[in-house]
């Protein structure tokens, strides 16, 4: 679990996207009660926000809202709105005026949306965005955020107005969406220092990034550095097109580098991997093999040199503990594997691993083996004790 005592470290917020922008890629549709059971699972590893959903894009996100809203106990719950005030009415009627329900008012952020998404001026932008903010607050709002769309590729002049307006308004949160994952981190990390420099200290200011690039992660930190203090992301990095910051790989950095960034949260990081399993499970998604912390091989080795290491000290391949997120070490017997497993489970057979019984059995079961057909220790295991009994039973006999 990330150490959480160091009060002088600033504490990173978690806002889980998974159920809103992370279902809005294709083929990860969730109904209202699978997002209730993924929310409480959030609720569980200890996100500081989930997002519910869009209540006014669909009867089914209203639903969710309220069915969310209703559940969480600890986490607060946020609705998202474009800065339109039929999505805030709508919102508000879902949710409710609950102290923990943040209002999520997404503004247009860029000259380039402006003029050929939303065909409107810089003025009708601001207007818009005052006026979303203030109908929120007229219905009892306590807790709204408002996020820049585009902001990474918007001219600072603009975003700086248009987070002028909306604090003016009533928002707390300033949210900074690098939304087709077009920033760099040293560029992602210059903007979130300049909104920061704009905005008082007690608002706070979050990222949210995309990951065409493969930035994604990497741009989070650089906003970290730069003074924000929460992270939007999603489990297993889903969401539009590449996806978002996930969720499990800024923990991971968090909770070995935290000390370094002067940070830390409170994310129970034993309870991510149950929860991303829920979720594959829900939205049909096999899981990857090659993903940090969460992909089928991120703590699986074959490679004989790599297990030899491992089995002396882990520390040797494995700088990230699997057990500290949920996981655990898998050595697989494959065509890349050496006599040292072998020797290994002889040893815990107690069979002395004499050189000739090392080369039968690693012809037999390592050097004869396909390409990709692999099993795991225990079943190699099974299959060693068997044979040393076939090799007994030949010697009696």
């Amino acid at each position: 679990m990330i150490k959480e005592d160091n009060s002088r470290q600033r504490r990173i917020s978690f806002f889980d996207a998974t159920l809103r922008d992370g279902e809005q890629a294709p083929g990860n549709v969730m109904s209202p009660a699978q997002k209730v059971q993924l929310a409480l699972l959030s609720e569980e590893f200890g996100a500081d926000t989930v997002e519910a959903g869009f209540p006014g894009s669909s009867p089914a996100d209203f639903t969710a809202t309220q069915m969310i809203a209703e559940a969480l106990t600890t986490a607060k719950f946020a609705t998202f709105n474009r800065a339109s005030t039929d999505d805030v009415a709508c919102s508000m009627r879902a949710g409710g005026a609950r102290e923990n329900h943040q209002v999520q008012i997404c503004g247009t952020g860029s000259e380039l949306h402006l003029e050929h998404k939303r065909g409107i001026s810089r003025e009708e932008a601001i207007r818009e965005t005052g006026e979303a903010i203030r109908l929120a607050v007229d219905l009892g709002a306590t807790n709204i955020s408002y996020g820049v769309e585009d902001a990474s590729r918007g001219s600072f002049d603009l975003i700086h107005a248009l987070v002028d307006e909306a604090l003016e308004a009533g928002a707390t949160t300033v949210i900074l969406a690098d939304t087709t994952g077009f920033a760099m981190p040293q560029e992602y990390g210059e903007l979130c220092a300049a909104v920061r420099s704009w905005i008082p200290d007690d608002v706070a200011l979050s990222t949210h990034c995309h990951d065409d690039l493969g930035f994604a992660l990497a741009n989070a930190i650089a906003g970290i550095e730069a003074g924000a203090t929460e992270v939007q992301c999603t489990l297993g990095g889903i969401g539009e097109r590449a996806g978002n910051t996930a969720l499990e790989e800024l923990a991971a950095v968090l909770s070995y580098k935290g000390d370094e960034l002067g940070v830390r949260t409170t994310i129970v990081t034993e309870r991510l991997y149950a929860a991303f399993q829920t979720l594959c499970e829900v939205i049909s998604m096999p899981p990857p093999r090659n993903k940090p912390v969460f992909g089928d091989n991120a703590f699986s080795t074959q490679a004989g040199i790599h297990q030899a290491g491992i089995l002396r000290n882990p520390a040797t391949y494995e700088y990230i503990n699997p057990y500290r997120f949920g996981r655990k070490r898998s050595l697989l017997v494959g065509r890349h594997s050496g006599r040292a497993i072998l020797r290994y489970l002889l040893e815990r057979m107690d069979v002395a691993p004499d050189p000739v019984l090392l080369d039968e059995l690693y012809t037999e079961f390592i050097a004869q083996r396909a390409n990709s057909d692999c099993d795991e220790l225990d079943e190699l295991s099974e299959m060693v004790r068997a044979r040393l009994a076939e090799r007994t039973a030949m010697v009696a006999g």
